[in-house]
């Protein structure tokens, strides 16, 4: 990633480009899940671990769907704030089916 992006929406675009790989989707996808579980446990036992727990997942699924299967690196190693922002609009699109878990056509095309 050479290019600094000033405005989300061309990241965003960006982005997609770097998680084309199914595989890489569906570990962000698990990460974040993860994250979220981790936070709600948190909030329901009020044991600080799973806030520590939190970043260890959602990272460590993203950074191997990157390293292992997509082969590049982690856009959060950039540009942190949209690459956190572009974390959770592709979350919401896998979840309301507007990407699809399995095809690296829809990806292309949003």
């Amino acid at each position: 990633m050479a290019e600094k992006f000033t405005d989300f929406s061309k990241f965003y675009a960006f982005y997609l480009t770097e998680h084309s790989n199914k595989t890489c989707r569906q570990l962000h996808f698990l990460g974040s899940s993860l994250v979220l579980l981790c936070v709600a446990t948190f909030m329901i036992t009020g044991q600080a671990g799973y806030l520590l727990a939190a970043p260890v997942c959602g990272y460590g699924f993203a950074w191997l769907g990157h390293f292992v299967f997509e082969k590049n690196h982690p856009a959060s190693f950039k540009q942190p704030l949209f690459s956190f922002m572009g974390d959770w609009v592709m979350y919401w699109q896998l979840l309301s089916g507007e990407i699809s878990f399995s095809s690296q056509e829809d990806v292309r095309k949003t």
